[in-house]
């Protein structure tokens, strides 16, 4: 984590940006899942 901070520069907006894109990603998997249910 520690490593990852220090050789990326803006740690902050990028690691808030990867939470974002995986929740998206989560949130599209549940979605066809429910589609795919219904």
């Amino acid at each position: 984590m520690y490593a990852v901070s220090g050789t990326v520069s803006g740690a902050g907006y990028g690691g808030g940006f990867a939470l974002i894109v995986v929740l998206f990603i989560l949130l599209i998997i549940v979605g066809a899942a429910f589609v795919g249910w219904c």
